[in-house]
């Protein structure tokens, strides 16, 4: 019988960040930032018949928390609201708030609890060496996935020790 012989040696590379992005608009600037700025100097590429950007935004998801409160600001009810984009995250807020039956069937005065919102956004990069690999921004970290040379661990490593965010 034969065995299985390992040909890649895909990695995964994590910083946990010492402080959560502190809202929407700071997470979409520094997403928005590596789209547009192209920081780690990726290439176009044709797969499939199609040509892609360097960098693409693949995946994306917002989470707002609600939390209701009764006239004596006690707990009622939560809710998670999941989003697939920004602007229906910023414009779902104020709609969910607004709606007077949901307000009532919890009893309660919907607060935003925005220090418990989640992001996630996934960028996947094309290297001049050929890999493509992904980074997923997430509110407390930063994830480098499928990615085999540590010289691209480096170069994101390097850009993101240049932005105060990602401390």
């Amino acid at each position: 019988m034969a065995d299985f012989v390992q040909k890649t040696n895909v990695k995964t590379a994590v910083r946990t960040l010492a402080n959560p992005i502190a809202d929407i608009t700071a997470f979409n600037t520094l997403v928005e930032s590596v789209l547009t700025g192209n920081p780690f100097g990726c290439v176009s590429y044709v797969s499939a018949g199609k040509t892609h950007q360097p960098v693409e935004k693949t995946r994306e998801d917002y989470i707002a928390k609600l939390v209701y409160q009764d006239a004596d600001a006690k707990k009622t009810g939560t809710a998670s609201h999941s989003f697939d984009t920004v602007d229906g995250y910023t414009a779902g807020i104020p709609a969910l708030i607004g709606l007077a039956t949901l307000n009532t069937a919890h009893k309660g005065t919907p607060v935003h609890d925005m220090a418990k919102d989640s992001f996630s956004s996934t960028v996947k990069c094309h290297d001049p060496n050929g890999e493509i690999y992904e980074l997923v921004f997430g509110r407390d970290s930063v994830r480098l996935t499928s990615y085999e040379d540590d010289a691209i661990r480096t170069k994101v490593e390097t850009w993101a020790d240049t932005v105060a965010a990602l401390a």
